[in-house]
């Protein structure tokens, strides 16, 4: 009879495993999901900030090509006047 117990006890952890999804399991997995949030979301904040820099940057550089080209073309529309102004008034 005692060897019966012996096999049974042997077999049992077979037969019917033990539950080990309990509350420490599930503890100890929403501790790790937080540990990779703390290391993950920095990061994604960092380069969501530095993707929305990146575009101010863009059309700031953008505006400013426009600006320098727009001050180029004033400028010899400006000249032309000068000239034009300088010439007329050699002549009457």
């Amino acid at each position: 009879m005692n060897d019966k117990l012996d096999i049974l006890e042997e077999t049992q952890s077979i037969i019917t495993p033990q539950d080990y999804m309990g509350g420490r399991f599930l503890l100890n997995v929403f501790i790790g999901i937080f540990l990779v949030l703390m290391v993950v979301f920095p990061k994604i904040f960092i380069q969501t900030q530095i993707y929305f820099k990146s575009r101010e940057i863009s059309t700031l550089n953008r505006e400013h090509a426009a600006l320098k080209e727009e001050n180029r073309i004033i400028r010899a529309k400006v000249e032309k006047m000068i000239y034009k102004n300088k010439i007329l008034d050699t002549l009457f």
